[in-house]
């Protein structure tokens, strides 16, 4: 399999062999660092393929993310946005529609991806549906088995070993599934305040990047750390960390990442020809096949994956049992309070 993976890069390079790509351009792409769009190997086949060139800016929320679309009008081709912030950036036209007939791809999305709700306004398509997955927690497997409840994180053994990511929605949401309140629009956040400031003693540090979660894995600044389902497959299979993603009997965040076209997109006629790219089943089954991915809105390439593979197996399996609460819009009285509770727990965190 890995032999046969490994050439598919120079496959999808040799197929449009004999035919003289478009005028060249450079697509503006943005993006998390190391997610996906970036892989060395993707990028060159791309770029010997198509004769486009591609180069990054990256983000690490998503409110910086629609900051720089707010202050760099015609400044990128493409972006990721997750799902539950597409309406948003829709509503502010920092995005334009789609036009799916435009993408090869398209007819081999999942249809429930493909027309998501939080993709759409209008009946059109404002995001190509790319990959999905669950925000919860990993292990360090050579310190502990993993456990089958949220309340981990919270237990005493944990004192002084726990990883948590420094985000004030992710933060509150983990918190109501560990209450059982919706992650979208929680009913009691007096309780959810009260059940993070419980987090003290377990709180090792803070974490704001894929790259600051590896470091402090390999490190052993924690035994157990909140993370996301691709990631900790590219830190158990490209960074051979011994990490174990859990999703716990209460549940875990679901999420939905698109491709989206830029307001004023310089080049679109090469940003589609990369979002059909990165959508394609050849891209996303070496992606997680050799890195670690997260799962793929593109049946085809599901079903291609190995039987046994974690997004394929376990991942669709908690999807089908309802154990993913999926992220939505959040009215703007609701994010604001998530953010000043935050603020202050980190706060009482550091007293």
């Amino acid at each position: 399999m890995r032999s046969e993976l490994a050439s598919i890069a120079v496959a999808l390079a040799l197929a449009a062999a004999g035919s003289a790509p478009a005028a060249a351009d450079t697509i503006r792409v943005l993006n998390w660092q190391g997610y996906g769009t970036d892989e060395d190997w993707a990028v060159k086949a791309f770029e010997d393929e198509t004769g486009h060139t591609v180069e990054h800016e990256y983000f690490n929320s998503e409110q910086e993310m629609l900051t720089k679309l707010r202050t760099n009008p015609g400044g990128y081709d493409v972006v990721l946005i997750n799902s539950a912030y597409t309406p948003q950036a829709a509503s502010e036209g920092l995005i334009q529609p789609l036009d799916m007939s435009k993408l090869k791809n398209a007819p081999d999305l999942i249809p429930d991806l493909r027309d998501n709700a939080n993709l759409m306004m209008d009946g059109e398509h404002y995001g190509a549906s790319w990959v999905w997955g669950a925000t919860s927690f990993a292990i360090n497997k050579d310190k502990m088995a993993p456990p089958d409840t949220i309340e981990a994180l919270w237990a005493d053994d944990m004192e002084g070993r726990i990883g948590w990511r420094d985000d004030a929605v992710e933060s509150v949401q983990l918190t109501a599934i560990a209450l059982g309140q919706p992650i979208n629009a929680p009913t009691d956040m007096a309780a959810i305040r009260e059940k993070l400031r419980a987090l003290k003693p377990q709180i090792r540090t803070f974490w704001t990047s894929e790259n600051d979660w590896n470091q402090y894995m390999a490190s052993g600044e924690f035994d157990a750390a909140t993370y996301w389902s691709g990631s900790a497959a590219r830190s158990a299979t490209n960074f051979e960390l011994p990490v174990e993603f859990v999703i716990p009997k209460e549940g875990a965040i679901g999420w939905l990442d698109g491709l989206s076209l830029a307001k004023d997109a310089p080049n679109p006629d090469a940003a589609y020809a990369f979002i059909d790219w990165m959508i394609a089943p050849e891209f996303y089954v070496k992606w997680d096949t050799d890195i670690g991915a997260p799962a793929s809105a593109n049946g085809a390439a599901m079903a291609a994956l190995p039987e046994g593979a974690f997004n394929r197996e376990v991942l669709a399996k908690a999807a089908d049992e309802g154990r993913l609460k999926f992220m939505g819009p959040i009215a703007d009285d609701t994010r604001k309070e998530m953010l000043e509770l935050w603020q202050e727990t980190k706060t009482y965190f550091q007293e």
